[in-house]
């Protein structure tokens, strides 16, 4: 959890270093706009020279977009993924990541920007991987989801073309991981006190044995370490909700 904080941390500075960059751009602009309107005579030339100064338009729009925004991510925070996942270790992760992709991209749209830059600054973000070993597959995904909402938020869409793909994210996220269109699957990581078990022939007697102790209806396990001088292994056990 510490190296998902720190994570978030670098990319908040590096939010902010982008947008210092952006206003000195600003400074430089409102510097050249006012050596060239001294220069420039004809009416004409002064409005189109008058765009440099805006760079950056933090109107309603962008508002309204981030509200949007929130919205979606508290909707699946609040009402799928925790309900579903009963875990809140990794909800100030998401809001931050989302927070942070939707103020970069409503930027990156605002300001002329390379391309090069655009995919050099997404390769940050694929250098920031996740190494903590808590972290499971669907925690990754609903990662990617808040990166998507933020993403198509901060897109230059119509207010219901926006609404209508958050809802279908948010809708189809829901059936898959709720129970309505398949069973959702529990994982948990358990220490096992006997090694010799782990071997392939023992797969079944291992399952009951799991079965027993827990009283979960586990159905297949996964081996992620073994200790044979603790006589010790790591299992991650995968087993269906009881209702």
């Amino acid at each position: 959890m510490r190296r998902i904080r720190n994570t978030a941390k670098a990319i908040i500075i590096l939010v902010v270093i982008m947008m210092f960059n952006i206003y000195t751009e600003k400074a430089v602009a409102a510097t050249l706009l006012q050596s060239v309107q001294e220069k420039v005579t004809t009416v004409a030339a002064v409005p189109a020279v008058k765009n440099i100064e805006k760079i950056v338009d933090i109107d309603s729009t962008f508002i309204i977009r981030l509200i949007i925004n929130l919205a979606s991510v508290l909707l699946l925070i609040l009402f799928i993924y925790y309900p579903n996942n009963k875990d809140h270790d990794y909800i100030f992760a998401y809001f931050i990541f989302n927070i942070i992709i939707f103020l970069l991209t409503y930027l990156m749209n605002q300001v002329k920007i390379s391309m090069g830059a655009a995919f050099g600054l997404f390769a940050v973000f694929s250098m920031l991987r996740y190494r903590t070993e808590g972290i499971t597959m669907k925690d990754m995904t609903y990662l990617f989801i808040v990166i998507a909402l933020g993403l198509f938020s901060a897109l230059r869409l119509q207010y219901f073309e926006l609404a209508i793909v958050n809802a279908i994210i948010l809708i189809i996220t829901y059936l898959l991981d709720g129970n309505l269109l398949t069973k959702r699957e529990h994982s948990q990581l358990v220490m096992y006190d006997n090694t010799e078990m782990v071997k392939p022939e023992y797969r079944p007697k291992l399952l009951e044995d799991l079965k027993e102790r827990t009283g979960l209806s586990i159905h297949r396990v996964k081996i992620r370490k073994i200790d044979f001088l603790k006589d010790e292994t790591t299992l991650s056990i995968y087993y269906y909700e009881i209702h």
